[in-house]
């Protein structure tokens, strides 16, 4: 399985990744590479104020490719599946009111 390295150097950066409608919490990457619907994927993901990385794995979920009608980056979603270190409640509880947010992202 093929492992991703994300780094988020603060939280509006995180929101603007964050994607809660998925069932376990998931996030946007942007990449201009090809990533296929359901590819399976690992995430080492550091938050801002954070040194240590969580791993979480996932699936693609979302796609917007390069050139898409939006003014979003291209990137994947990822939808995470295997989160037993509990990064969705970390990011949820850095985040806090922000999820609330009229703030766009890149997804929705």
């Amino acid at each position: 399985m093929e492992e991703l390295a994300l780094g988020f150097s603060d939280s509006k950066e995180l929101y603007r990744c964050y994607m809660p409608f998925f069932k376990n919490g998931g996030l946007f990457i942007r990449s201009a590479r090809h990533y296929r619907m359901g590819q399976s994927l690992a995430l080492s993901v550091t938050l801002p104020d954070t040194l240590e990385s969580v791993v979480v794995s996932g699936k693609v979920a979302w796609i917007s490719p390069l050139g898409a009608q939006s003014s979003n980056p291209a990137g994947i979603g990822i939808a995470f599946i295997d989160d037993k270190h509990g990064l969705c409640n970390r990011i949820e509880k850095l985040l806090g009111g922000m999820l609330n947010s009229n703030e766009p992202t890149y997804t929705m």
